[in-house]
């Protein structure tokens, strides 16, 4: 089955085309990005049509005619508390996803565009929707909730949601198998660690808890976002800096993280090689950033009454082999016997901890285009 995944942001979208077979057996036909819509490309139609036209391209396309392709799946930012899992497109999926466009108005918004773009140029094609949040509805309420008043959340649906839950579930099933180990019968940490991040406590295949919330921007330190910050430091800046709404908004998810921090840049590559020649602005933000995953993964493990499994993913949980050390570091107490030379590898699969640990340490590259098609493929094969 040919499937085509869009993710839909809101200046930039991202497709892969994929001929699936299985999950464990697939083919990548090809892969791009289109960028700067809203300026050079008009719109996500057009965007779109520039990616079917590249499919079918006599020069470098890789299929003949569209009609190959069978289905289209989305990656959805935000399905709020209305899907608990993937779901084939309907008036009714559009209506509910329009509904959550307030709680991801960065995202939300963009990913409609891409499912009525393709409504319009590829009439009747069957179309799946995979959400950010769908995976964290497992949570117990005394996880999401938050100790405001509770008339907000019957009127506004204000709770932890937590995103990046395609690659939370993709990953730990992915390690398990890595490893041998029964995800039915599991306590696992995952790390999902890139310019966005976020920490997920998994019991049985199940997310119990995650560290991002009603937004993105809760949770550990990240590229541009603050992360966790007390609210009366948010008041006290706003008042003291007579910033309004959009300012503050912002200063917390585009001017904050390492990159407020170093004054640098919101790039860990770059805040590396910055500390690596005595940047102590680097150093610190480094330093922060492993700080508050270490915290994360110590209230899991006491979450989850132990843990069996902590994995590491994403482009910084993949690749920055000096933040999984430092994370790891003074976690014996838990039964991490941490594997420090095994540890100096980027971007491949491998176990960070030696024979005996108790607890094993992973890192494992995430895929979360194939967890899309995946889920296409089976709701539409059924």
């Amino acid at each position: 089955m040919i499937i085509l995944v869009l993710n839909c942001g809101s200046s930039s979208l991202k497709y892969q085309l994929l001929d699936m077979q299985s999950a464990d057996d697939y083919t990548l036909m090809k892969k791009g990005l289109v960028e700067r819509i809203g300026d050079v490309v008009p719109d996500h139609a057009a965007g779109i049509q520039m990616v079917l036209d590249a499919l079918v391209s006599p020069e470098e396309g890789v299929i003949d005619s569209l009609d190959r392709i069978e289905a289209v799946g989305h990656r959805v930012a935000h399905g709020g508390e209305y899907f608990d899992r993937s779901v084939v497109v309907t008036p009714d999926v559009i209506d509910k996803i329009d509904r959550c466009c307030e709680l991801a108005p960065l995202h939300n918004p963009a990913n409609l565009m891409g499912i009525q773009a393709v409504e319009k140029l590829m009439p009747g094609k069957p179309q799946v929707a995979v959400f950010d949040t769908s995976f964290h509805q497992t949570m117990p309420d005394y996880a999401y909730m938050y100790a405001i008043p509770y008339r907000f959340y019957e009127k506004y649906r204000m709770r932890r949601y937590g995103f990046h839950g395609t690659s939370h579930k993709f990953v730990a099933e992915k390690a398990c198998k890595f490893v041998g180990m029964d995800i039915k019968h599991s306590r696992i940490i995952t790390c999902h660690l890139g310019n966005g991040s976020s920490v997920t406590a998994i019991r049985n295949g199940e997310s119990v808890d995650t560290s991002m919330g009603f937004t993105p921007v809760e949770g550990v330190v990240m590229g541009t976002r603050c992360g966790n910050l007390d609210v009366g430091a948010v008041t006290f800046i706003q008042e003291k800096e007579k910033m309004d709404y959009s300012q503050v908004n912002a200063l917390l998810n585009k001017k904050s993280g390492l990159l407020g921090i170093s004054g640098v840049s919101s790039d860990n590559r770059d805040i590396e090689a910055a500390a690596a020649t005595g940047n102590e602005r680097a150093a610190l933000a480094r330093r922060m950033l492993s700080y508050s995953i270490k915290k994360y993964v110590g209230a899991y493990a006491a979450a989850l009454g132990g843990v069996d499994l902590i994995v590491f993913t994403g482009g910084i949980g993949e690749n920055a082999w000096p933040v999984r050390e430092q994370v790891c570091e003074g976690l014996g107490f838990l039964g991490i016997d941490f594997d420090a030379q095994a540890n100096q590898v980027r971007g491949k699969d491998v176990v960070l901890t030696r024979p005996g640990s108790r607890v094993k340490v992973v890192a494992v590259t995430t895929n979360e285009e194939l967890v899309i098609a995946t889920d296409t493929m089976n709701l539409i094969r059924k």
